[in-house]
């Protein structure tokens, strides 16, 4: 059957959350800062940990193109079925077994002032509660002049798609600090991420932003300041601090992926049905993924951040006790690595991923020759001239 793959891309930050095996946090270096490591044997299947972020949000130009998902949690608002329509460009496309989808409509709410949509009551308040308050824009929510609204568009004139962070997880940062009752908590937390060196972080932001980031970072600073300055951070209105707090969410965040049709397959996977149900179920499941391929989703799906791609199966059933859980990232989940470019996943990872990488994936391939520069210009005017094709397209994924 064809592996499932998202559709929603979104951009958080977190702390340790509620472990489900044993597992412990230890400082590794200065350089890397600190790691979770396996107190026992970790097997194929476990959950290691389950957590919350701190904080949450949409990348811009998914929301641009009304890619619906809670504002707070992420989580897809449109049902498998839907998805499935959008994907494929089929409006009369029907899936069977309607009841595995666990989207409910009949639990959204918005927020009465600037309509942003949630899965659920308690999305909504939890949202008001840690930041939406002072990040709300009211009736002014199409207003180009509001000051929220001007920093959006001057980062999405700035970052194109393929995008690697938002300036509204930022935004999100502040606004919890400043709605907080304790703001020296919120703030210790933050500071609990791996900092860098000046350097380091100019080299962050430049990967970020690109050629001309000093200038663009620039009317960022300014745009962030007029928005949304809180005196408790007045460091990160700066602009070694603003820099900085690009550099923190460079090197922390995390992109993740949601999709109610992957989870309407999932749970079709494990359904238990007669040889022959089953058979017929897979062949139509392998279908859907055909159409929707046919809509040329794998060509837009290219632009979109790594770890779009559809998962490979686990190499390795179990990680050693005493062994770092991340150095193992590549035989546990393969694409991880993969996906950042067929050629030299080691490079990727440093360049486009701001770390370098030690799995074993990217050891043993570190020695191999990679594209050269002409081959890969190559493919980047070939990349090129299907961008121009596919235009508006964009809002076909």
């Amino acid at each position: 059957m064809a592996a499932s793959m998202c559709d929603v891309f979104s951009f958080c930050m977190g702390v340790a959350g509620r472990a489900r095996v044993s597992v412990e946090v230890r400082f590794v270096s200065s350089s890397k800062g600190k790691g979770l490591f396996a107190t026992q044997l970790i097997r194929k299947g476990e959950t290691i940990f389950v957590e919350r972020p701190l904080v949450a949000a949409q990348f811009l130009w998914n929301a641009l193109y009304r890619y619906r998902a809670c504002d707070h949690c992420l989580r897809a608002l449109e049902k498998a079925e839907e998805n499935a329509r959008r994907l494929t460009g089929k409006p009369g496309q029907v899936l069977p077994h309607p009841e595995l989808c666990t989207v409910r409509k009949d639990l959204h709410q918005n927020c009465p002032h600037c309509q942003v949509m949630y899965c659920s009551a308690e999305c909504r308040l939890a949202a008001a509660e840690q930041y939406h308050r002072v990040l709300c824009p009211g009736p002014s929510q199409d207003d180009p002049l509001h000051p929220l609204n001007k920093l959006q568009e001057a980062w999405r004139s700035v970052h194109y798609p393929p995008e690697t962070a938002s300036i509204m997880l930022m935004a999100r940062m502040v606004a919890t600090v400043k709605q907080a009752k304790d703001k020296d908590r919120w703030i210790r937390l933050f500071s609990q991420f791996c900092n860098k060196t000046a350097n380091e972080e100019e080299e962050i932001v430049h990967k970020l932003l690109g050629d001309k980031f000093k200038g663009q970072l620039e009317l960022l600073r300014r745009l962030f300041t007029e928005a949304l300055y809180e005196e408790a951070l007045s460091q990160w209105f700066t602009p070694d601090g603003f820099r900085s707090l690009f550099a923190l969410v460079g090197t922390n965040g995390q992109g993740i992926g949601t999709s109610s049709l992957s989870q309407w397959v999932h749970a079709c996977d494990a359904l238990e049905l007669k040889p022959q149900d089953r058979e017929q179920l897979d062949a139509f499941i392998d279908q859907l993924y055909k159409d929707i391929e046919a809509g040329n989703l794998y060509q837009l799906l290219r632009l979109l951040p790594a770890g779009a791609q559809p998962p490979q199966p686990p190499q390795d059933p179990q990680v050693p006790a005493g062994d770092e859980v991340g150095s193992w990232a590549q035989t546990l989940y393969p694409s991880s690595c993969l996906t950042f470019h067929p050629h030299h996943p080691p490079i990727r990872c440093r360049e486009n991923y701001l770390f370098v990488c030690s799995c074993p994936k990217c050891l043993a391939e570190a020695d191999e020759p990679n594209v050269t520069s002409e081959e890969e210009d190559e493919e980047e005017e070939e990349g090129e001239a299907e961008d121009a094709e596919l235009g508006d397209e964009m809002t076909d994924v």
